[in-house]
């Protein structure tokens, strides 16, 4: 039940039992719980290295384990830092990813570089899209940012990949959260996960793209007018850093078919995404843009937000969300692991029999 928090069954069958009754050693935990001695050591080293042991008052070299009230809250508390430093990482990851699609689109006006290729209006974007997912071998990775995904997109998608599926190409697609409540969007991803693709979604995407092979990149971007243009890259660098992008949203995002995680404030991704963009000064036109919703669904939930917060405004509940910490994404400092304890046997030694 606590292998969130780092603790397995085994481990945490022993803290219940060190709990309960603090006589006897490594073979009689071992005894009452019906597993073998190397077993309660392995979990003893776990426990120790959560901190959820200590040494005895009483007697000197004798490990006791510590209040659960205590220890679940240290457990709670570690868990957050690590999340806060996932955050840490996808907040720079971003930053790094907006400087490279800027670079981008200033390469699409080089004549004949060799690194970059522009691409213009749907027809060219689909064409080599069609060309270039021939010869992938190995993994297709792609962003679905805009929301829901039009009937168009569905249909001249489709083929493509049928095609690698059933060829054996790994395909993992993140899409918004916001599909989530698109039928028509959902009963696609679940025909790409009955072929064998792999599908998670997010509370926002950087930029449209789609990375083949973790060699070439499609990078989609604004043309004049509004028209669609991509950017088709082959730099090593700068599709490295997109492959490093993606793996970091991919880790963060949630699989298709199992509900979006709370974090330990009760919120979703999305909702925290609406704060962060409410802090910094987003309408509820852009945060619509950004979310993949209509405006609203971007004004409800940021309703939402400020009666939680008990904010009078926009400003004010972004405001109050980074006095409260909401918004920090720095991991909170982290006490040293302890020293492995020693263990010695004896008739009343919870850790011992080593």
């Amino acid at each position: 039940m606590l292998e969130l928090l780092g603790l397995d069954s085994v481990a945490e069958n022993v803290y219940r039992e060190m709990l309960a009754t603090q006589e006897g050693g490594v073979a009689d935990i071992a005894a009452r719980l019906r597993l073998t001695e190397e077993e309660v050591r392995g979990a003893l080293d776990k426990l120790s290295e959560l901190a959820l042991l200590r040494p005895s008052y009483d007697v000197p070299g004798e490990m006791r384990a510590i209040r659960p009230e205590v220890g679940m809250e240290m457990l709670l508390a570690r868990q957050q830092a690590e999340l806060a430093a996932h955050q840490q990482r996808f907040e720079q990851s971003r930053a790094a990813a907006v400087r490279l699609i800027a670079e981008c689109a200033e390469l699409r006006q080089v004549k004949g570089y060799a690194g970059a290729e522009q691409l213009t209006g749907l027809d060219q974007i689909r064409a080599k899209l069609s060309v270039l997912t021939r010869a992938v071998e190995n993994e297709v990775m792609s962003f679905a940012p805009g929301g829901a995904q039009s009937a168009e997109n569905r249909e001249a998608a489709k083929p493509l990949d049928e095609q690698l599926l059933r060829r054996g190409v790994r395909m993992r697609t993140v899409y918004l959260d916001s599909v989530r409540n698109h039928p028509p969007s959902i009963a696609y991803a679940d025909w790409l996960t009955r072929l064998g693709g792999e599908i998670r979604t997010g509370p926002t995407l950087p930029v449209r793209m789609v990375v083949l092979d973790r060699r070439t990149a499609i990078v989609s971007n604004e043309g004049a007018n509004g028209e669609p243009s991509a950017t088709v890259l082959h730099m090593y660098g700068a599709v490295a850093a997109l492959c490093g992008l993606f793996d970091m949203v991919w880790h963060n995002a949630t699989p298709l078919g199992r509900t979006t995680r709370r974090d330990e404030r009760g919120i979703t991704p999305q909702q925290a995404e609406v704060l962060r963009l409410l802090a910094q000064g987003l309408t509820d036109e852009a945060t619509a843009h950004r979310l993949g919703v209509a405006p609203r669904t971007a004004r409800r939930i940021a309703a939402e937000l400020m009666e939680r917060l008990g904010a009078r405004s926009r400003f004010q509940a972004g405001a109050y969300a980074a006095q409260r910490g909401w918004l920090d994404p720095r991991p909170r400092p982290r006490s040293a692991a302890p020293a492995r304890p020693a263990v010695r046997s004896g008739p009343r030694s919870a850790a011992g029999g080593r």
